[in-house]
C-alpha cells in the first residue's frame, strides 16, 4: 500500500492511497483527461467513489491560467481579478477571508466604508463571473482536467477533476466466463488497475485522433482586442479617468455575445483576433477630449474613429464615460456595425468550415437587408449546415430561427396551405439557441418572434423585455421589440423605440421606416404616414404595397392607392383573398385589425370578412 501526503486546492493535506490490496475492481473510478499543456494523460485511481479528488495546488493555478489566457474566456478585467482572487486566497488555506467586503475592497478598490447590503456591485459582478465562465467550459474547456465553479450563493471556488465514465458501468450483466474473470482482477489489483488504465488511454487517444479529422471545432468568432486607453495628460486624475472609460468600453461590448472581447495581454499574440480598439483621454483644466479608434491588426489601417468633447465637471465626465462607452459598443459590435462590415468586406480564399459558418451569419444579414425570398432559401440552407456542422453554434440556431418565422411572415408568392409546425421548428430553433446561451441577444429576439407569431403575446412581451434588459444597447433588438410592442398595440412606446432604432443603426433604413409609417397611420396622421412609406424603398415586398394601400387610401392619394391595389391585384392575387388572414396573424388587437382592413376597402380592395384571431 502507498500513502502520500498531497495538498489540495483547498489549501489542506489530506492522504490520498493510491493503491490498496483490498481494492476491487468495481471500487476504482478511473480519472483521465487530456492537458493542455504538453498532451500528457493523467490518470487516478480512487478507493472512494464519489469523494474528492486529488486536485493539486499546482493544477489549479495551472487551470487558472489557461482561462485567464483563453480567448473564450470573455470577462472584464475586474472579473479576471476578481476570479483570481478568490482563487489565490483559496489556494492559500484563506477561504473563509473571501466575503462581498473583502472582494470589494481588495479586488474593486472600494474604501472601508463599503456596505455589501446598499451596494449589489460585488453579488452583480459574481454573476456576471459566473457565466463567463460557464462559456469557457462550453467552448475552449471542454477537454480541461480541473474544474473551476463559483456557486451561488458564495464566493469561495469549488475545484474539481473532470472525469470521463466508467467503461465497465455500462455493459450489461456479466456472463459466467466474464465473472470468473472479473473475480480474477479483484484477487489481483494491479492487472485490474494495467485494464483500466489501458482502455481509458485508448479512449481517450480515440478521441484525439477523431477530433484532429473532425477540422476546427467552433465557429469562427470577430474578436476584439481592447487596449489600455491612453492618457495623454499624465495625472492621476486623467490616468484613473483612461482606465476607467477602458473598462466602461469593455463592459458595454462585451454584451454583444456575437463578438468576443478580449484584453489580457497574452491574447494579443492570437491569430483570430482581427480588430483592435484604441483610444486616449486627454483632460484640461475645463475641458476633456476622449478618442477612440478601431484598427485592422492585420495592416493597422483604421476601420472607425470618432471623438467626444466636454466640459470637465463631475457630472459631466461620468454622463460622457457612460455616453462614450455606449456609443462605441454600439457602432462596432451591432448587427450592421463595423465589425460586421469590415468582416463582410473579407474574401477568404478556401474557407475552412468554421470560417463558412460564421459566413452564413454575414449572408443571413445581407438577405436581411431586403428580405429577398430567393435569397432565403439559400441562407436557410446555409445556416442548417452551420449548426449541423456545430451543433452548439448559438448564433446559427438563432437566425436559423428567424428564416424559418420568415418563411411564415413573407410567404409570397402567397402559400395559403402553410402549416403552423414552421412556427414550432421556429421556436425550438430559438429555444435551443438560448439553451446554448443563455444571453443570446439573437436567441432570445427569435424566441420573442415566434412567441408573437404564434399569438402569445405576453410571453412575446416579457423575452423582449428580458433581452433588452440584458443589452439596452443592441438595436437590431430595440427595432424588433418596438414592432412587437406597437403591433401589439402598444404603439406609443413601441415607436419609440423603432424610430431610436432607425436613428442608430447603420443597417437598412426601409424596415424601421415602413414601422413609421404604420406608427404615423394608427396615430392618425396620414400625411406624415405617407412621407414615411414613400421614404421606405421595400417595393418588392407585397407587404409593403398592403400598407401603402390603407395609408394612401386614408390620406386621400386616390391615384397612389390606385397604383398600390393593382399592383396587388397582379403580383399577389392570393395574399389579396387572404389579407383578413394576413392582417390578423400580425395585429394583436381586433380594433386594429379592423381598422387597417377597413382602410384597405377603400383603396378598393375586395376580399372576405374580418377574421378576428387565428389559433396555431
Amino acid at each position: 500500500m502507498t500513502i502520500k501526503i498531497a495538498d489540495t486546492c483547498r489549501g489542506q493535506q489530506r492522504y490520498v492511497i493510491y493503491m490498496d490490496n483490498h481494492v476491487t475492481y468495481e471500487e476504482m473510478r478511473i480519472r483521465s483527461a487530456s492537458m493542455a499543456d504538453g498532451g500528457s494523460l493523467v490518470i487516478r485511481a480512487e478507493t472512494t467513489p464519489g469523494g474528492e479528488s486529488d486536485v493539486s495546488v499546482e493544477n489549479c493555478r495551472e487551470q487558472l491560467e489557461r482561462i485567464l489566457n483563453s480567448a473564450e474566456f470573455d470577462a472584464t478585467d475586474r472579473e479576471r481579478r476578481f476570479l483570481t482572487y478568490v482563487v489565490d486566497e483559496t489556494l492559500a488555506g484563506r477561504s473563509s477571508r473571501i466575503k462581498a467586503y473583502s472582494i470589494a475592497v481588495e479586488v474593486f478598490g472600494r474604501d472601508a466604508s463599503f456596505d455589501p447590503q446598499a451596494d449589489p456591485i460585488v453579488r452583480v459582478e459574481a454573476g456576471h463571473l459566473r457565466r463567463a465562465i460557464e462559456r469557457y467550459y462550453l467552448t475552449a474547456g471542454q477537454a480541461d482536467p480541473i474544474l473551476i465553479t463559483i456557486p451561488k450563493g458564495g464566493y469561495v471556488p469549488n475545484f474539481s477533476l473532470r472525469s470521463i465514465p466508467d467503461p465497465v458501468a455500462e455493459e450489461p450483466a456479466a456472463t459466467p466466463a466474464r465473472a470468473q474473470m472479473e473475480r480474477r482482477w479483484r484477487d489481483h489489483p494491479s492487472i485490474a488497475l494495467a485494464a483500466a488504465i489501458f482502455v481509458a488511454a485508448a479512449i481517450v487517444l480515440a478521441w484525439l485522433g477523431y477530433s484532429s479529422r473532425l477540422g476546427p471545432s467552433k465557429p469562427e468568432v470577430p474578436r476584439l482586442l481592447v487596449e489600455w486607453f491612453d492618457d495623454l495628460t499624465g495625472t492621476d486624475e486623467s490616468a484613473a479617468l483612461a482606465r476607467g472609460l477602458t473598462q466602461e468600453v469593455i463592459s458595454h461590448l462585451s454584451k454583444f455575445k456575437d463578438i468576443v472581447v478580449v484584453q489580457s495581454p497574452a491574447s494579443a499574440t492570437l491569430p483570430q483576433v482581427r480588430y483592435v480598439l484604441a483610444g486616449s483621454v486627454d483632460l484640461s483644466a475645463d475641458r476633456f477630449r476622449f478618442r477612440v479608434r478601431m484598427l485592422n491588426r492585420a495592416d493597422g489601417s483604421v476601420l472607425w474613429a470618432q471623438s467626444y468633447d466636454g466640459a470637465t465637471t463631475v457630472p459631466g465626465l461620468l454622463k460622457a464615460q457612460a455616453d462614450v462607452a455606449q456609443n462605441v459598443a454600439t457602432s462596432l459590435a451591432q448587427s450592421y456595425g463595423v465589425i460586421f462590415q469590415a468582416d463582410a468586406r473579407l474574401v477568404v480564399p478556401n474557407p475552412p468550415d468554421n470560417w463558412a459558418a460564421y459566413s452564413c451569419t454575414l449572408s443571413y444579414y445581407a438577405y436581411r437587408a431586403n428580405f429577398d425570398p430567393a435569397a432565403r432559401s439559400s441562407v436557410r440552407s446555409c445556416l442548417e449546415k452551420a449548426v449541423e456542422r456545430f451543433p452548439n453554434y448559438a448564433t446559427g440556431w438563432a437566425l436559423l430561427s428567424q428564416t424559418y418565422i420568415d418563411d411564415v411572415r413573407f410567404r409570397y408568392p402567397f402559400d395559403p396551405a402553410w402549416s403552423p409546425a414552421s412556427l414550432d421548428r421556429a421556436l425550438a430553433a430559438a429555444r435551443r439557441a438560448v439553451e446554448l446561451e443563455p444571453l443570446s441577444i439573437r436567441g432570445l429576439q427569435a424566441q420573442m418572434f415566434a412567441l408573437y407569431f404564434r399569438r402569445e403575446f405576453d410571453a412575446a412581451r416579457r423575452i423582449g423585455s428580458r433581452a433588452m434588459a440584458i443589452n439596452p444597447n443592441d438595436t437590431e433588438l430595440m427595432g424588433e421589440y418596438g414592432y412587437r410592442l406597437a403591433l401589439s398595440g402598444n404603439w406609443n412606446e413601441g415607436c419609440a423605440l423603432v424610430a431610436e432604432a432607425r436613428e442608430r443603426n447603420p443597417g437598412p433604413l426601409s424596415y424601421y421606416e415602413v414601422g413609421l409609417a404604420l406608427c404615423s397611420y394608427f396615430s392618425g396622421d396620414h400625411q406624415q404616414a405617407a412621407v414615411w412609406i414613400r421614404k421606405a424603398d421595400v417595393s418588392g415586398n407585397a407587404l409593403y404595397h398592403a400598407i401603402a394601400a390603407a395609408i394612401f387610401a386614408e390620406g386621400g392619394l386616390k391615384a397612389d392607392a390606385e397604383r398600390e391595389r393593382a399592383w396587388l391585384v397582379e403580383h399577389e392575387p392570393d395574399l389579396v383573398r387572404n389579407l383578413a388572414e394576413e392582417t390578423s396573424l400580425r395585429f394583436a388587437r381586433s380594433e386594429d385589425v379592423e381598422m387597417f382592413l377597413g382602410s384597405l376597402k377603400k383603396a378598393g380592395l375586395e376580399f372576405p370578412g374580418v377574421v378576428s384571431a387565428i389559433a396555431h
